[in-house]
């Protein structure tokens, strides 16, 4: 921490600290129990001298990962990137393509049921939730240029 060890700390200074000891569990850097030793130390901490002393065995940033030769790197996005992505699209659309999917999910598991208790598959009636869902996505792409133009 840059600020005196004397001086108190605040929660968004725990959360910090709680953060990167759980960026030093998932390195392999601290094992489980040492892990939520330190997280409980550092939810109690009052003074950054506290948190400091959490991380004294621990570099002070994380190393990049060198990607291992012959070996194809996969993109996977973090929570932060899913959460930026829908950033920008209205609660109300959110709202309806939950709506949507629910919809969907119990469309398809009834289909499912009846298909099984027949013995035999029956018709695909489920595929017709796709013409709604069409809609859904042609107005969110519309309200996504219309907002994005301005």
């Amino acid at each position: 921490m840059t600020h005196a060890p004397d001086l108190r700390a605040a929660d968004a200074d725990r959360q910090t600290a709680a953060d990167r000891l759980r960026a030093a569990h998932d390195e392999g850097r601290l094992d489980l129990a040492e892990y939520d030793r330190r997280l409980a130390e550092a939810y109690s901490a009052v003074t950054y001298g506290d948190l400091d002393r959490l991380f004294v065995d621990l570099p002070a940033t994380r190393p990049a990962a060198a990607p291992v030769a012959g070996v194809p790197t996969q993109w996977v996005p973090s929570v932060d990137e899913v959460v930026r992505s829908t950033a920008g699209v209205p609660l109300a659309l959110k709202i309806l393509w939950t709506i949507w999917a629910s919809v969907v999910a119990v469309n398809v598991t009834v289909w499912l049921l009846v298909s099984l208790g027949n013995g035999e598959a029956t018709y695909f009636w489920p595929m017709w939730l796709a013409v709604p869902g069409t809609v859904l996505a042609i107005g969110t792409g519309i309200t996504m240029v219309v907002r994005n133009r301005d």
